[in-house]
């Protein structure tokens, strides 16, 4: 295959970037998408030009570090399908591709393809965890959970924390990937002893971080590699406004997400 491809490159994040056209031919369609830059980039190396960067780790489409805008999609034109999963079959011989990284106040560009999401490990660290008594495990039956709790818990863990619905999102919103975590512990009866505090400092932290909030887009549906709902922002906001009627409610918190606007991309 012969690909003409437009690459954003970028030297850091206080400069220019553009777009640059790179014409590349031998390519496989069996090749995944990362494959085909790792060969641009060997033939890069070889003229000795810098190579391109960008992030990858596990290439087995659950880490979501590969994170790549194609041709205006984050991820690609293939559905619940990540970039390193992203095969050079869905795309002709001839094609123009255009690739950049994720777009979002919250994403500030390292380099060409990277961009830093540490704003999301943020996110989590605010409350995306449970209480548990250390010591020998417990028997896995000790605590009944009902089987559609269970379920709705585990759909939301299939979130991996990319950043696609982000750079998606009109607004910027981090709003799916803040809903599966609250969602994942809030349907657990484990996860009963932070839930007011969780969902107030997770969106605490959002509003902090810069991300916008939802206006009901369904980008962030629509892009999602693993295919979360939006029913899960619905719960969300359900034990959000829990939170507001509860004594407990953290010092710190200042309304969240209900007290801002949408921050412009």
């Amino acid at each position: 295959m012969k690909l003409i491809l437009f690459i954003w490159r970028q030297q850091g994040a206080d400069d220019p970037g553009k777009l640059v056209r790179y014409d590349t031919s031998e390519i496989s369609a069996e090749m995944s998408f990362l494959e085909m830059l790792d060969v641009v980039n060997e033939g890069l190396v070889k003229d000795g030009k810098e190579p391109i960067a960008f992030d990858h780790d596990c290439r087995e489409g659950i880490c979501g570090t590969c994170s790549q805008v194609i041709n205006g999609v984050p991820h690609g034109p293939q559905e619940r399908t990540t970039v390193c999963q992203l095969h050079m079959r869905q795309f002709k011989d001839g094609d123009k591709i255009y690739i950049e990284p994720w777009r979002a106040r919250a994403f500030p560009i390292v380099k060409d393809l990277i961009v830093d999401r540490s704003s999301l490990e943020r996110v989590m660290q605010a409350g995306g965890y449970i209480s548990v008594h250390t010591g020998c495990a417990p028997d896995a039956n000790s605590i009944l959970i009902r089987r559609e709790d269970a379920e709705t818990a585990m759909d939301a863990a299939e979130c991996i924390g990319c950043g696609a619905c982000v750079a998606a999102c009109p607004n910027g919103s981090a709003m799916l990937f803040t809903a599966a975590k609250v969602t994942q512990f809030a349907s657990l009866p484990q996860g009963q002893t932070e839930a007011k505090h969780r969902v107030c400092m997770m969106t605490e932290v959002m509003k902090h971080e810069g991300f916008g909030s939802c206006t009901n887009h369904y980008e962030c549906q629509a892009v999602c590699p693993k295919g979360l709902k939006t029913s899960f922002i619905a719960r969300l906001n359900r034990e959000f406004l829990k939170a507001l009627d509860s004594p407990e409610m953290p010092e710190s918190f200042s309304g969240g997400f209900l007290n801002r606007g949408n921050p412009s991309r």
